[in-house]
């Protein structure tokens, strides 16, 4: 795993204050599921199947390009710590450059994030390939 933390560049409030730093222009933060996005979807259940799935060539390619454009790259899961070990081997296994790993996403889908940062989601339908912008309508707060 690399350093995510280059790269990052110092922030303030309106009054000042040093608030959490952000990403040099162009730099994202992508936050990518695996099971059912990077390779077939394996529940936690039948966990000697995460060892030997394939991923989705796609996704290898364009995981990696987005990482070599210095892109930070974080994998998510609803795997537990328990799956840890066997995840970090199958990312090395095959060849995925990434910063980060996180674990215990919770599971049942349905997700709402809510964040004081730019947040954009883009649901996987079975094909990874370059991102293009397309104007969609979404929830937002009332101000």
């Amino acid at each position: 795993m690399a350093n995510p933390k280059q790269g990052l560049e110092a922030a303030y409030n309106e009054k000042g204050e040093t608030i959490s730093p952000i990403l040099a222009d162009g730099v994202k933060n992508f936050l990518i599921d695996i099971d059912g996005t990077i390779c077939d979807d394996i529940p936690n259940e039948e966990p000697e199947r995460m060892a030997t799935c394939l991923p989705y060539t796609d996704a290898l390619k364009i995981c990696n390009k987005w990482y070599e454009e210095g892109h930070i790259i974080t994998f998510f899961t609803s795997r537990t710590e328990e799956h840890r070990a066997i995840t970090e081997e199958w990312l090395k296994k095959h060849d995925f450059n990434y910063h980060g790993l996180l674990m215990n996403k919770p599971r049942g889908g349905n997700y709402h994030w809510i964040d004081n940062h730019i947040v954009r989601a883009t649901r996987f339908k079975g094909k990874f390939t370059d991102l293009v912008v397309e104007n969609r309508d979404v929830e937002v707060f009332r101000t």
